[in-house]
């Protein structure tokens, strides 16, 4: 027994008439009543009694009715959620996000949502060599970084770059609107993230390059407490222009880094040679758009 036997059963046991069910099957009458007589021999039960008015149920058949409807709507509802979950009009988009790239999120995927407005999300938040770990693992399809980072099992494609700003309390005392470098390193620092990490070694690497050491007093991973402890006066810290306007309410002063070639990076990352699901594909088509 199987879905097409079962979708004439109910044709006929709902007509009534062979003749009738066959007409609505775009069938002709001798093929449709032999599958019925397969069903019965199947079965071993008699579904219909056959009379002059046409065909009755037999409680085996109104059983077999009753199921055959159930399973017909349950195939024809699982065919459309699998062939919407293939176009990427249902299914899970499985997103993580850096704690220092979580800006342009809420954007994107309200922008995402009014195309796909049935796809479900599970977003992750987490430093940038946890969210690539996380991939790799298929935790998570698709990342938002902050770069540089080590990429070479993954494709990449580049979001934005924004300017680095110098970032103090309102009681740090400095006649300009930018600052320098060598001004910079006098200061103790608290950098955003850890070690290695790409905001953090952005900065380090750019010190570096201008043989500077900086005063780094600490790093912090959470940006709030970061910008808290700044605006204390606790310690001056350099972070993605971005940072600031998502966490507004601080009492800090912002300077422009003079000679600035300091710049932070972000893209979104997926695993090379790995199918992608369709609502990942779907979203970085919004991205590259």
């Amino acid at each position: 027994m199987d879905i097409k036997q079962l979708r004439y059963f109910i044709a006929i046991a709902e007509e009534k008439q062979i003749s009738a069910a066959a007409k609505r099957l775009h069938l002709a009458q001798p093929p449709l009543s032999q599958q019925l007589i397969n069903l019965e021999q199947e079965l071993g039960v008699t579904l219909v009694i056959r009379h002059a008015r046409g065909l009755e149920l037999t409680e085996a058949g109104r059983i077999l009715y009753k199921h055959a409807v159930k399973i017909a709507s349950f195939v024809e509802e699982s065919t459309i959620e699998v062939k919407e979950v293939g176009e990427g009009t249902k299914g899970t988009l499985s997103i993580g996000v850096n704690t220092l790239s979580a800006e342009p999120l809420p954007r994107l995927l309200k922008q995402f949502r009014e195309s796909y407005p049935h796809v479900s999300y599970k977003i992750q938040q987490n430093e940038s060599d946890q969210l690539l770990k996380m991939v790799k693992e298929k935790a998570i399809e698709l990342a938002i970084i902050r770069l540089p980072l080590e990429l070479n099992d993954f494709s990449i494609l580049h979001l934005k770059t924004e300017p680095l700003r110098f970032v103090a309390s309102t009681r740090f005392s400095h006649s300009s609107l930018s600052i320098t470098y060598e001004q910079i390193r006098q200061h103790p620092l608290i950098l955003p993230s850890v070690e290695g990490l790409g905001v953090y070694h952005v900065i380090l690497e750019e010190f570096s390059r201008r043989r500077m050491e900086p005063y780094v007093l600490g790093e912090c991973s959470d940006i709030a407490v970061l910008l808290q402890l700044v605006s204390s006066g606790f310690g001056a810290t350099i972070v993605p222009e971005a940072v600031l306007q998502m966490h507004p309410g601080h009492e800090l002063q912002v300077f422009e880094i003079a000679d600035a070639t300091l710049n932070a990076s972000s893209g979104v990352i997926w695993l090379k040679d790995y199918y992608l699901s369709k609502p990942a594909q779907n979203f970085l088509d919004l991205l590259k758009g």
